[in-house]
């Protein structure tokens, strides 16, 4: 692989960038209608952060083995990223259309399993991506641009539902046990998404070559097998860089605080805000899909401020520098996620500032660490690095969703706002905790 890299134009990063727009349909999907699905099976409140742990569970397993062979992978046709994404994006589209077909509600949590780990095979290299192609003047730019179509797929995925049911007339409502007709399509939809986008990317970009030398190397590592990959992970791991370190706390404390907004956002909408029950009479079932389609939409302008943020955050970081944008990004969504309480059916338009706030998060968080992390990382370790940087995202997951089902029942009550509210509260922590970062930090 090059040791320097041309800048590349706005036209090349974009083109390897829209793959990432049809990853985001599959988790915008996920993220906005897998707790309202374990709810229509008949999944109680306690029950809902355990139906999530596939999510962290495979990102802690998959990731950084996907890492690591992605790092000793090339192939003349495809090269080095692109088999992963190709592989990932058909298993991913095939999980998209069995997961609204679950009939029960171990069946939709299995299919979750599967799925997260099909997007984890596709997701993981295109962060390596951009430090492959990308000289490091340039990185921020490109994290931004993923960010950027980020954003812009999870716009249509979220409001998919609500289009669906209120400009085509597709059938919103579902007998008790079962998942609404304009789920399915949305899911649907999003496997084809998934699909075209990942397709675009690996046919309009190449990857640089490695030497003959790294390529023997390569072949080298690879016949070690699984016993060197986990030598190599531990190793990695051992000597983690300074500055990896540091930002590893801030991915603690925020990526929790995301998942209990996915946990219970939809949810806090559906009953909280607009009264509903998915286990009552008709008219209670009506008024919390009406709530469930609502956050959908908010799910969708907070991906449109993602998206024009997104644009923002170059021109923010060479101002304020990466770790203070990341502050005040993070500030702003934590502050958001906790102004839902204030919010009634009454005053549920409130709900587009709680998600425009996030939003600006959001887009601060798909960028800025990975920005701050790719200057201080090995070169010929992108790919494993950025895997065990996931560590720091699933593994609060991971506590969370094994110990937050008891804290919701026996302290919280069941009120899934004060899951959504926890989440805010730790967003302000991680955002104290960025201030922190030494970007100069090297080793």
């Amino acid at each position: 692989m090059r040791s320097s890299k041309p800048q590349l134009s706005l036209t090349q990063i974009i083109n390897m960038s829209v793959g990432f727009m049809g990853i985001q349909f599959g988790w915008a999907l996920q993220m906005a209608n897998m707790s309202s699905i374990y709810e229509y099976l008949g999944a109680k409140p306690e029950n809902i952060p355990m139906l999530w742990l596939a999510a962290p569970l495979t990102g802690l397993i998959v990731q950084p083995i996907i890492g690591y062979l992605s790092d000793r992978t090339w192939r003349p046709l495809l090269g080095r990223r692109r088999p992963f994404f190709l592989v990932g994006a058909i298993l991913s589209s095939l999980a998209l259309i069995a997961m609204p077909n679950s009939s029960t509600l171990w069946m939709a949590a299995g299919l979750l399993w599967i799925l997260d780990s099909s997007i984890n095979i596709s997701m993981e290299p295109f962060r390596a991506f951009v430090a492959d192609k990308l000289p490091e003047n340039q990185r921020t730019l490109g994290f931004s641009m993923q960010s950027l179509f980020i954003g812009l797929g999870s716009i249509v995925a979220s409001a998919l539902p609500w289009i669906l049911s209120h400009w085509f007339a597709v059938s919103n409502t579902a007998e008790a046990g079962q998942i609404p007709y304009n789920v399915k399509i949305s899911f649907y939809i999003g496997a084809a998404a998934f699909l075209v986008f990942v397709l675009y990317t690996v046919f309009s970009t190449d990857e640089y070559p490695p030497s003959e030398e790294e390529l023997n190397q390569m072949r080298s590592e690879m016949k070690l097998g699984l016993k060197g990959a986990v030598s190599e992970i531990i190793d990695a791991i051992t000597h983690m860089p300074k500055r990896m370190r540091q930002l590893a706390l801030v991915q603690f404390l925020t990526w929790p605080g995301l998942f209990l907004m996915w946990f219970y956002y939809t949810p806090t909408v559906g009953r909280f805000v607009y009264g509903g029950d998915p286990e009552g009479d008709e008219v209670l079932r009506s008024l919390y899909t009406r709530g469930t389609e609502f956050a959908g939409l908010t799910y969708s302008l907070q991906n449109i401020v993602t998206f024009l943020f997104a644009m923002l955050l170059p021109v923010l970081a060479a101002r304020l520098s990466n770790k203070y944008t990341h502050a005040l990004a993070l500030t702003i969504g934590g502050l958001g996620l906790i102004s839902v309480s204030a919010i009634d059916r009454d005053s549920a338009l409130g709900l587009y500032g709680v998600m425009a706030c996030v939003g600006i998060a959001w887009a601060s968080i798909l960028s800025m660490p990975y920005s701050m992390l790719s200057g201080c990382l090995p070169k010929e370790k992108v790919g494993i690095y950025m895997g065990i940087f996931n560590f720091f995202i699933v593994l609060p997951e991971i506590i969370a969703s094994l110990s937050f089902g008891p804290v919701m029942q026996n302290w919280l009550g069941n009120q899934h706002v004060y899951g959504v509210m926890v989440g805010g509260c730790l967003l302000l922590l991680a955002a104290l905790l960025s201030t922190r970062i030494n970007e100069s930090a090297e080793g």
